[in-house]
């Protein structure tokens, strides 16, 4: 897999603020990763994701130094309107991104503000809608969706700019575990299908574990802990940046204090259930 994002030395402090939001991060995310990026309040998630998108320095102003690079192109030389066919962003409430009259209009709206010819526009929207599941809801209005459904939607319209990278912010936060768990599997789909790579912020670890290939933890604006999620989240060090470790891999952690040895660290109920049963065997 190649390099797809590359960060350099990254600091970053807002306009008027005398801390840096983020300190000296070095980051590189290979093509088809699940990236978790965890970390407590205020860490400095938020801004980084800006930073990978263009957000920042295009739209929020301060103090930048180091560099971001996504797919080979520079973000901080390049405008919004080339960014967005690189990287697409889905925020934590869908209703912030939806606005058309209609589900089909509003997929169809970043592919057009590209001037693309109406036959790629159609073609695109048809294919995204199929993608995700929605051809049923092409002529209904936004507001008469459920939670799940304007999620779905909001990436329906960051897919069709055919990004490479996507990047979720807190994505299951307004949705019911059921739809939660709808959602990490089209995630884990898109990833497959497509190859899209994936950025997400995300408290709810169980849901995202299995299928994330690395977990980077931030603390105070910088990067402590990267690696597989069974890596970091079996690390001694995790609690302390207020990371809440599934309860599977909480107990593997209590059984090696007692002497009981598993093949691997669980990160799921059903995987530690079934490392009991071996050892029993």
């Amino acid at each position: 897999m190649g390099s797809l994002v590359h960060i350099e030395k990254l600091s970053f402090r807002y306009l008027e603020s005398k801390q840096w939001t983020l300190s000296e991060i070095e980051l590189e995310v290979k093509e088809g990763e699940i990236i978790i990026l965890a970390g407590p309040s205020g860490c400095g998630k938020s801004t980084l994701l800006r930073c990978m998108n263009g957000l920042i320095p295009h739209m929020y102003p301060g103090d930048y130094q180091g560099s971001v690079t996504i797919d080979g192109i520079q973000v901080r030389e390049e405008p919004m309107g080339i960014l967005a066919q690189k990287v697409g962003l889905l925020f934590q409430n869908p209703e912030n991104q939806i606005f058309m009259f209609s589900v089909e209009r509003d997929i169809a709206f970043g592919p057009e503000n590209l001037a693309l010819p109406r036959q790629e526009i159609r073609s695109r929207v048809d294919e995204t809608m199929r993608l995700l599941g929605i051809e049923p809801l092409a002529q209904r209005a936004p507001h008469e969706l459920s939670d799940g459904q304007k999620q779905r939607v909001a990436l329906a319209g960051v897919i069709a700019m055919r990004p490479k990278l996507v990047i979720l912010d807190e994505p299951t936060s307004l949705l019911d575990p059921k739809t939660a768990s709808e959602l990490v599997s089209l995630i884990q789909d898109l990833n497959t299908r497509l190859g899209i790579t994936f950025v997400v912020v995300e408290h709810r670890l169980d849901l995202l574990t299995k299928l994330a290939t690395r977990m980077v933890v931030m603390n105070e604006g910088r990067k402590v802990l990267d690696g597989k999620p069974s890596e970091v989240l079996s690390n001694e060090r995790v609690g302390a940046y207020g990371i809440v470790v599934p309860s599977a891999t909480r107990l593997y952690s209590e059984l090696a204090k007692e002497g009981v040895k598993l093949a691997r660290v669980p990160l799921a109920p059903s995987e530690l259930t079934e490392q009991l049963r071996r050892i029993r065997r």
